[in-house]
Formats: C-alpha cells, structure tokens, sequence
C-alpha cells in the first residue's frame, strides 16, 4: 500500500507555507499604504543604493530583472520611483526614489519591523534568533553566482 507523502516533513511545503503567512500579515499590516512585499524591498533598496540601474536593482532584491521592470513602473506610476538617464550612457536608466516614494517609505517601515515581530512571534527569541541565522545560511548557501 502506497502511503502519502509527509508535506509536514518538506522544507519545500513548509518554505512556502511560512511566505503565505508572511504574505498575509504583510498585507494585513499595509494594506493602507498599497504596497507589496517586492515593492517594499525595492523601495528599501533605493534607499540605501540611490541611482542603481534596474539590473543591479532586481540582483539586490533577489528578483529577476524582467518582473522588476513591471515593478518599478508601479512605483513610478505611484510617484514614488523615478527614473534617470545615466549622465555617462544616455541609454542607461537609473533609479532613484522620488520624495514622496521616501515619505511613503518612512511611513510604511514600523509597520514592516512589526511584521517582522509578529512572523517570528510563535517562537521564543532564542529560536528565532536560530531560525535568523538558519534562513541565512540557507538563503547563502544557494546563492547564485
């Protein structure tokens, strides 16, 4: 007799259960600013790499280039990205946040760190500090060169 496979005991299964729920109380926090976790993360990273072309951008944020492109044009038809020609290459774009995009920003980070604390708020802070430092090292270890 054939027995089903133990989804519980899949990191695959159990890694996309846990981003469904990161998803949901992302949402649930920022539902008012009209924002997503990847718009975030770009947004964030404009903050500390202002004037990086869209190729560099996506490799920052872990996305790829493409689907990035139709994520900053969001954020641009927001008002919040903006972008730049490239003094030197004309035909290089650069990507900066726009004042509101910072504002908007500002506004949208404590309740991203709040986030934060209520995914990891299951476990006590010596097991998430664990958790941190295992997802790190999971994340590095199949990192593309």
């Amino acid at each position: 007799m054939t027995h089903s496979f133990d989804l519980n005991a899949a990191p695959g299964h159990l890694i996309r259960r846990a981003h469904q729920i990161s998803v949901a109380i992302f949402n649930e926090h920022l539902s008012a600013s009209d924002v997503t976790p990847v718009q975030f993360a770009i947004l964030n990273a404009l903050l500390d790499t202002p004037g990086v072309d869209q190729i560099t951008l996506a490799k920052h944020v872990a996305f790829d280039p493409a689907t990035s492109g139709s994520v900053i044009g969001r954020l641009e038809s927001k008002g919040w990205v903006e972008r730049r020609a490239d003094e030197v290459d004309r035909r290089r774009k650069l990507l900066v946040l726009t004042p509101q995009g910072l504002q908007a920003l500002q506004g949208m980070q404590s309740a991203v760190a709040a986030v934060q604390s209520e995914i990891l708020s299951p476990l006590a802070s010596q097991e998430q500090a664990q958790l941190m430092r295992l997802l790190n090292q999971l994340v590095a270890g199949h990192a593309l060169s």
